[in-house]
């Protein structure tokens, strides 16, 4: 097949899936505890009150929702390029709690009053912090260390639960309301600023994910291929972890904790579209925004006008998602052992 065709089949693709996000956006847009038509927008201005629940709520929560999916679908994936073990996730390694820790630290403490971009700025640091403790506990090469990375994270993941529930412990009950609420994923847009300033980092960060497509489709295969195409595995291994630690902490602050999102889109993705970075980061920003968008308005409508943090919804898909992988990979595994053993 030539480039060139290969190109147009992307862009084709690209295409469909921005259009399938803004057909899915004008749907969850009409879909809540009632329908309403979101075009009476265009057609009657006299009709304030359903232009208000439509702009005021849903509307803002909606382009929320689009942020932190696009964010963590993103993010999920490079993570999953660069430590080369497909249950590699912002929320399974941890990065989303050392994330929440710093985005609680600024709301507790008060410190969100000097600016919007306060809370973005100590989410990122919580994510740093993480992201590190994890790569210096991992020990071990190739297969070993790949598994040791997922081991880390979930355990760092849990000192992160705890450390969250003593800071909730000692809060006000003012304070308790709104972390609690949070941490379990809500897209209420109280701060249009933040979701401005979020916005800024998100896009441009999964346009920085795709420049370094190749770099990511090279380290997926190990640091020796990387070495043979001339290309710095370190360099590139560490520019594509900051910039996925930066997304999922701008999510984190948007958001609060959301799991499961970088775990299932991207593996979707990778059957249906195959394995080519440069093709799946922008893929990956849509689908996730998607696949949010969609648990989103399950949770606002199945029970109302009780609403389920969206959380909860990705929670009990990821789950029986994570398991599958784990046995697909047990499975290939031993298929692989097996194979060797004949040779």
């Amino acid at each position: 097949m030539s480039l060139q065709l290969v190109m147009k089949n992307n862009l084709l693709t690209l295409l469909f899936l921005i259009i399938l996000t803004i057909i899915c956006f004008f749907s969850c847009l009409a879909c809540g505890g009632q329908f309403i038509n979101p075009f009476i927008l265009f057609a009657d201005n006299s009709i304030s009150d359903i232009s208000n629940i439509l702009l005021e709520i849903r509307f803002y929560r909606l382009i929320n929702v689009v942020i932190v999916g696009g964010a963590l679908a993103s993010s999920g994936l490079a993570y999953q390029a660069v430590l080369r073990n497909p249950l590699a996730d912002p929320y399974v390694l941890g990065i989303s709690g050392g994330a929440s820790i710093g985005a609680a630290l600024a709301i507790s403490t008060g410190i969100t009053i000097f600016g919007s971009l306060t809370l973005p700025v100590f989410a990122f640091s919580g994510a740093l912090i993480v992201l590190s403790l994890v790569l210096l506990l991992a020990k071990g090469a190739g297969e070993e260390y790949s598994v040791n990375v997922i081991l880390s994270g979930v355990v760092i993941g849990s000192v992160c639960s705890s450390v969250l529930m003593f800071l909730i412990s000692v809060m006000n009950m003012r304070a308790l309301h709104n972390i609690t609420w949070w941490m379990l994923g809500s897209f209420q847009a109280q701060n249009r600023m933040l979701i401005l300033i979020c916005f800024c980092i998100v896009v441009p960060g999964v346009v920085l994910l795709f420049i370094f497509g190749r770099d990511a489709n090279i380290l997926s295969f190990g640091d020796e291929a990387a070495f043979h195409f001339g290309i710095s595995p370190k360099v590139s291994a560490l520019i594509l972890l900051g910039v996925a630690s930066l997304l999922t902490a701008a999510a984190v602050s948007l958001a609060g904790i959301i799991g499961f999102i970088g775990l299932i889109v991207p593996h979707i993705l990778r059957k249906l579209f195959g394995a080519d970075h440069r093709k799946l980061f922008p893929l990956s920003f849509f689908a996730g925004a998607i696949f949010l968008m969609v648990c989103d308005t399950f949770a606002r409508s199945i029970i109302y006008p009780t609403e389920i943090p969206v959380g909860v919804i990705t929670a009990s898909l990821g789950g029986p998602f994570f398991l599958w992988l784990i046995n697909s990979q047990k499975k290939l595994s031993k298929n692989k052992r097996i194979k060797n053993a004949r040779s």
